[in-house]
C-alpha cells in the first residue's frame, strides 16, 4: 500500500514532534520540575487510656512503628505486637529512638476492655490509643488504611473487625517511610530500623 503525499507529510511531522519532545525531556537544558510531590505525612489526634491526647508532634525526633488493630483480634494483632515487642527489646539502647503505637479501630470496646493493659502485656513501651469514631476514621484515612466492622456470631459481642494488617514506619520528621507486610519477621524490621538510626 502506497502512502499519499499528505500521509507522508503527517508521518514526518509526527516523527519530528516525538523527537522534539524527547529533546525537551532529556536534553541538556531540561527545566526543573515546577511542582514537587510533598512527602506523605500521616497524622492522628487520639487519647490513651488515661485521656492524654497524642499527635505526631509528641514524638518528634523519633521513628514511629504504628499498627491499627483491636484487642479481640485472634491472630494478626497479637502476632504483630509480639514482633514489635521483640524489635524494641533487640534495639537495646536505641529503643528510646523508636515509639511503637497501637491505634484501636474498635475504640469503644477496647477502652472498656482496658487498652493500656492489653498493650502492656506485649511490651510496656507500646502506647495504645483509642479515640472516638471520628478521630479513629480520620487517623485511618490519613494512613490510607481500611477497617470495617463485620458481624460474626462466633466472635465476642457478635462482631469482629477487618483491617489492613501492615505495620507502618514513620520517620522522625513525620514522613511515611515504609510499611512492613503482615508476617515480616522481627529481625527484618530490626535491620531496617538499625539502618536508619
Amino acid at each position: 500500500m502506497r502512502l499519499t503525499r499528505l500521509q507522508k507529510a503527517l508521518w514526518a511531522a509526527a516523527g519530528i514532534a516525538v523527537l522534539a519532545y524527547g529533546a525537551l525531556l532529556w536534553g541538556p537544558y531540561r527545566a526543573p520540575a515546577l511542582v514537587s510531590e510533598a512527602p506523605f505525612r500521616p497524622t492522628f489526634s487520639l487519647p490513651d487510656d488515661a485521656g492524654r491526647l497524642y499527635s505526631p508532634a509528641d514524638f518528634a525526633g523519633k521513628h514511629l512503628l504504628v499498627f491499627f488493630g483491636f484487642t479481640n483480634c485472634p491472630d494478626v494483632c497479637p502476632t504483630t505486637l509480639s514482633e514489635v515487642a521483640q524489635v524494641i527489646d533487640d534495639l537495646g539502647p536505641d529503643a528510646d529512638k523508636v515509639q511503637p503505637l497501637f491505634i484501636s479501630i474498635d475504640p469503644e470496646r477496647d477502652r472498656r476492655l482496658g487498652l493500656a493493659a492489653f498493650t502492656a502485656a506485649f511490651h510496656p513501651a507500646i502506647i495504645g490509643l483509642a479515640g472516638d469514631a471520628d478521630q479513629t476514621r480520620a487517623a485511618a484515612d490519613s494512613f490510607r488504611i481500611h477497617f470495617a466492622r463485620e458481624d460474626d456470631a462466633a466472635a465476642p459481642d457478635g462482631y469482629t473487625m477487618s483491617h489492613s494488617p501492615a505495620l507502618y514506619l514513620i520517620g522522625p520528621e513525620g514522613d511515611w517511610l515504609r510499611q512492613f507486610t503482615y508476617g515480616t519477621p522481627a529481625s527484618e524490621i530490626l535491620a531496617d530500623l538499625k539502618s536508619r538510626l
